[in-house]
């Protein structure tokens, strides 16, 4: 019998791992050895962190992050074939999801090895649950152009499918450039496109709030290195 792959979530931060996800998950860590990661260390941290009496010295990591080649991993799951599972886990949220293990995920349909998505916080869910934008109709467009020009230009276009889809139209930014981007949403966004600024999700800085963007111009919240999503809807 082939082994599974287990995606598993972990917390958007300093929160106590079984306060955002259901106890399954920590009974799946428990049964697992070999663990797809993109960091080492805060992989065994948070596996300490849900199980603690887990024995780290008997984990196996593979790496693969944004850099990583399909080539380089596709040897990764040939431990199922003798049975042992595997767990995939994100550096924050849900695997597979603005998240590089989409690529494992891809090899085990390749390979006939059952996917089990497991349940935990997602940044992007959370924010569009939260937004009271359209909810049947979203798009995730990742990040945006850094070239100022390129960025408006990308808005802009954004904008215009909201406007001619009734689409929410969802995307983020390197933490230390959000007050850039919601400087730059401000200035070319038409002002009665609502935008939503959700970030610090599930911790206790939690900030999320949907206004116009004409009435975001009196509103300066600090997003300054805070882990943020921007939903616009026109």
């Amino acid at each position: 019998m082939l082994g599974k792959l287990y995606l598993i979530p972990t917390t958007l931060g300093d929160t106590e791992p079984l306060e955002v996800m259901p106890i399954s998950v920590k009974k799946v860590i428990e049964t697992l050895d070999y663990f797809i990661v993109e960091n080492e260390k805060t992989a065994r941290r948070f596996i300490k962190r849900i199980t603690p009496a887990k024995v780290q010295s008997e984990l196996h990591f593979m790496k693969i992050d944004k850099f990583s080649h399909e080539l380089e991993t596709r040897n990764y799951l040939d431990v199922c074939q003798q049975g042992i599972s595997v767990g995939v886990l994100s550096e924050a949220g849900v695997p597979g999801v603005a998240d590089p293990g989409a690529t494992i995920v891809k090899q085990a349909h390749e390979k006939g090895i059952q996917v089990i998505p497991l349940v935990g916080p997602s940044s992007i869910l959370l924010a569009m649950m939260a937004s009271g934008m359209n909810g049947q109709n979203f798009a995730f467009n990742g990040y945006l152009p850094i070239d100022k020009s390129d960025k408006r230009k990308a808005l802009k276009e954004l904008e215009r499918l909201s406007r001619d889809k009734n689409q929410s139209q969802i995307f983020i930014e390197t933490p230390y450039r959000n007050g850039k981007m919601l400087d730059d949403i401000r200035a070319t966004l038409h002002q009665n496109t609502r935008l939503c600024v959700a970030c610090d999700i599930s911790l206790p800085t939690e900030y999320i709030k949907t206004f116009t963007v004409g009435k975001w111009k009196s509103e300066n919240p600090d997003l300054h290195k805070r882990p943020a999503i921007f939903i616009i809807q026109a």
